[in-house]
């Protein structure tokens, strides 16, 4: 077997492992899992680090197990977090649990059929005929609670560190975590438990609960990789707008491809190695490549055409690469015309706008009303015939003279025209 922990090492995305767990993928194909809580309908890239780390796994010849968290997202995991999360219904629940699916079905083939082919499981299917007092009585025997409390999740919340107490709802997570890995140890071989690092105090009540309640000469592992930060010290994974999501009804392929090519040198250094799967030849030819002319933005280029990619395809890639052109590079009236009407919008955000009644187009509007009257983009007649006298004037990125009458077949989408005077002023006009 090929070395994983050393190829996650030289990446960033090893933080810590038990004694063992390296021996072990090296000896033979190992079942591994990680665990997904459906508190959303889609992942952010906040997850893509774990993701990763199921595809590396899949190419190093091990098999992945992908669990969405229908039961424990019922509770809410409390690691990390100072307040109790809303506890979600059941209608919420499923839906989020399906969403999660889809975006994991994109990275990793469920209908694979070789040996480590991936498996996506739901906890929630183990879960539902457990009663309480089965659990208490097969579960709650096996760990001590002086054990469960000298978890960093759960002292930090009961001394008042973080948070104001915690619920037992919460304090049972762990609990449940351990038992998914028992059970996943017991009908699949899982013997490999990964996630966060902020996830080691539920990883290894897993493993104490496997080598419980299977005795203890059975094999479980545990490995964890470090939370993503920026260099600034901010919380990776949210944008001005809020979190990057992996789907495009919710984050545009145009405002995923930025996010990742507006990063800093520092960061784009170090998400290279973590969020693509370049060997580490390319990596260090394109970083010294960086270094040598960091104005022209090779690394974060590069970082953002793979992962954007990876995520949605290498058309929506160019799309985005298009768009991006059209705003920065130098582009045509028919590449205006391609865009839908959101990544128009996105493109242009925080230009100004003015509505225009699409009928007046009927009879053909001339540019000078337009510019002035209809939309005060120019103070005054006097102004727009000046900017156009010095050609400086364009329409959907065509330069314009004097008595240019806009039509319907200006339109973008059947809906906007682009003004731009000189590089950088823009207006916007939407016909209604």
């Amino acid at each position: 077997m090929k070395n994983l922990v050393e190829e996650l090492k030289w990446r960033g995305l090893y933080h810590d492992a038990m004694p063992g767990t390296e021996e072990q993928l090296l000896k033979e194909a190992t079942t591994a899992y990680i665990g997904f809580d459906p508190t959303a309908d889609s992942l952010h890239i906040g997850s893509m680090v774990q993701i990763i780390l199921l595809c590396h796994l899949r190419k190093f010849g091990h098999k992945p197990l992908a669990l969405v968290g229908g039961a424990t997202g019922m509770i809410g995991d409390p690691s990390g977090k100072s307040d109790e999360r809303n506890l979600l219904n059941e209608e919420a629940l499923a839906k989020n649990v399906a969403g999660i699916k889809s975006v994991l079905s994109r990275f990793l083939d469920f209908d694979a059929t070789d040996a480590n082919a991936p498996v996506l499981v739901n906890n929630y299917d183990w879960m539902k005929e457990f009663s309480f007092l089965d659990f208490v009585r097969d579960v709650g025997k096996r760990i001590t609670v002086n054990y469960m409390m000298a978890k960093d999740s759960v002292k930090k919340r009961l001394t008042g560190e973080i948070g104001d107490g915690m619920s037992f709802t919460e304090f049972t997570y762990q609990l449940i975590q351990g038992y998914d890995f028992y059970h996943l140890h017991k009908e699949y071989n899982c013997v490999l438990q990964m996630g966060g690092s902020d996830q080691w105090g539920n990883i290894t009540t897993g493993t104490e609960l496997v080598r419980r309640m299977n005795g203890h000469e059975a094999k479980a592992f545990a490995l964890t990789t470090p939370l993503v930060t920026k260099a600034d010290g901010s919380k990776f994974g949210k944008s001005e707008s809020g979190n990057v999501w992996l789907d495009s009804d919710k984050t545009s392929v145009y405002k995923f491809y930025q996010f990742w090519v507006n990063v800093s040198d520092e960061d784009a250094e170090k998400y290279i190695k973590i969020f693509t799967f370049l060997d580490r030849g390319t990596i260090e030819t394109l970083t010294e490549e960086h270094r040598q002319a960091p104005h022209l933005r090779v690394l974060q280029k590069r970082l953002a055409e793979e992962i954007t990619t990876f995520v949605h395809s290498n058309e929506e890639l160019e799309k985005a690469i298009k768009a991006s052109n059209i705003l920065f590079g130098n582009s045509t009236a028919d590449d205006l015309k391609s865009l839908d009407e959101q990544t128009f919008l996105e493109i242009f955000d925080g230009v100004p706008q003015a509505e225009i009644a699409k009928s007046e187009l009927t009879a053909g509007l001339d540019i000078v009303s337009v510019m002035n009257e209809k939309s005060g983009f120019m103070k005054s007649n006097g102004e727009a015939r000046r900017a156009l006298q010095e050609n400086s004037i364009s329409v959907n990125r065509e330069k314009i003279a004097d008595g240019f009458i806009l039509t319907e077949n200006d339109l973008i989408n059947g809906t906007f025209v682009l003004l731009q005077r000189g590089k950088k002023n823009y207006f916007v006009l939407r016909f209604t």
